[in-house]
């Protein structure tokens, strides 16, 4: 029998989120409802064909959604992905599965980028493979030491994975680093699997660098895969539409020969509504709104870690949606379950604590990942509400016992 760890972020998500009055949980960017995506369309008639009859449609994603993604990934230094190089999937989540599912067995060897989203590393363990932790360096900014990866690779690694930008910290690895990933890959034969579900929500980079660091699709290597997903950056995950990217046909064929076994295609209904979202000039339109969404949040974000500097730090998030703040008192790092459970009961503000969700109880302790890109009146009520908690709650939260 297959045995996997509980999803600790996923549990705390099910358990808290239908309850709290303020969400700062949330890992997508503010939902959009069809109406709001119309708007963005430009367009005066309904996104649907109501005629449609609702049979499975394509089951590897229509032409029209397909073509969208490939061009997501258009850069001005590698061949245009095809339409044939993606694999529509329900949601992030099974395109991450699938690509494990189909690479991974008993006594392979995976490298995994840390901390990240625990699928990432507990779905090839209870495949039966071995797994390393690549844990990146808060101290340089969650960045990962390349020479790190040298030394853990084994006769039998099969696999890298990455998650760029990284959940939960907001970390962005840079074209160089993953130019040496490819590198150190491509002279061991082994796979890059890269998460790249908060692309492209490059908010807060350096404007002066030249350009956002490209996908894992980008560097000339064929063992490579990227998953994305409607949820993070394009605020639709009511619709559960994801998929994988490959530049490896065979890959590709492997992934839709492996979902064959679970849920065979997407609805035809959330196929329309994606190729809608993901075409011009609606995606544009949409991007903007969540880039601007997401600069205005964050800065009230800082704005709290400088005001109680003396208990939060941080590094501010470069991307995506999500920001790890250290509390600690006197140095030392609090119980962060703890706080996260009082400041939900008193003041129903949510956050996610890291030693539980992210880490095996001694990593992260003190930590709590915060979504920030909710609606800018969730954000600021928020904000207030976790502020109030400070001022007359914080002082209970005990300190983190190792």
């Amino acid at each position: 029998m297959v045995k996997i760890d509980e999803f600790a972020v996923e549990r705390w998500m099910d358990l808290h989120e239908n309850d709290a009055k303020h969400n700062l949980a949330e890992t997508c960017c503010a939902s959009i409802s069809l109406n709001d995506l119309q708007v963005f369309s430009g367009r005066e008639t309904d996104l649907i064909d109501y005629s449609q009859k609702q049979v499975y449609g394509a089951i590897r994603g229509s032409s029209a959604l397909r073509s969208n993604i490939a061009r997501l990934y258009s850069s001005a230094t590698s061949e245009p992905l095809r339409a044939e190089d993606v694999l529509v999937t329900n949601g992030a989540i099974q395109a991450n599965f699938l690509a494990l599912y189909t690479n991974v067995g008993v006594e392979d060897h995976v490298i995994c980028h840390y901390p990240t989203y625990q699928q990432l590393y507990s779905v090839p363990e209870s495949l039966g493979a071995e797994v390393s932790l690549w844990k990146s360096s808060e101290e340089n900014g969650w960045q990962l030491d390349v020479m790190d990866l040298k030394s853990m690779i084994k006769p039998n690694t099969k696999l890298i994975i990455l998650n760029n930008p990284q959940n939960p910290t907001g970390a962005v690895l840079r074209r160089e680093t993953l130019q040496e990933i490819v590198e150190v890959a491509r002279q061991h034969d082994l796979i890059i699997h890269c998460d790249e579900v908060y692309r492209p929500l490059f908010h807060s980079l350096d404007p002066t660098q030249p350009e956002n660091p490209p996908s894992i699709l980008d560097f000339g290597y064929k063992k490579t895969i990227s998953t994305g997903s409607m949820s993070k950056a394009f605020s639709l995950a009511g619709i559960r539409l994801g998929w994988i990217a490959s530049r490896n046909p065979a890959m590709i064929e492997a992934f839709a020969s492996a979902r064959d076994y679970t849920l065979i295609s997407v609805g035809q209904l959330d196929d329309c509504v994606a190729a809608q979202a993901l075409s011009s000039p609606a995606v544009e339109n949409l991007l903007e709104r969540n880039y601007q969404l997401a600069r205005q949040n964050l800065d009230n974000l800082e704005a709290f870690v400088h005001e109680f500097k003396w208990t939060a730090s941080w590094t501010r998030p470069q991307a995506g949606t999500t920001a790890f703040i250290k509390f600690a008192k006197g140095g030392h790092p609090v119980d962060d379950v703890v706080f996260c459970e009082q400041l939900l009961e008193k003041y129903g503000v949510m956050f996610v604590p890291g030693s539980r969700c992210f880490g095996n109880g001694n990593d992260f302790r003190g930590y709590v990942r915060v979504g920030y890109v909710p609606e800018r009146e969730v954000m600021i009520d928020g904000l207030e509400a976790l502020r109030k908690f400070m001022r007359d709650g914080f002082e209970s939260v005990p300190l983190k016992v190792e």
